[in-house]
């Protein structure tokens, strides 16, 4: 019998990260831009859209850089 993936709570490319530790332990401890861009950088290697998920990196990184500009 198969085990079914559970690709909401425990995809695939949640944990196979080769440090053996799942992004969500380090970015839950980030604010939101900066969390998402690195969820997006950390897994980018393990979805085969390596491209897009680095230029969704990119936008979080662009979108707070702008806000932080606007607090100045």
């Amino acid at each position: 019998m198969r085990k079914k993936i559970d690709l909401v709570n425990n995809p695939p490319h949640y944990t196979s990260h080769p440090s053996g530790i799942e992004c969500i332990e380090i970015t839950r401890h980030m604010g939101f831009n900066l969390g998402n861009a690195m969820k997006y950088i950390w897994r980018c290697d393990l979805k085969g859209e390596e491209i897009e998920d680095l230029e969704k990196a990119v936008w979080y990184i662009q979108d707070e850089i702008n806000k932080r500009k606007l607090e100045q």
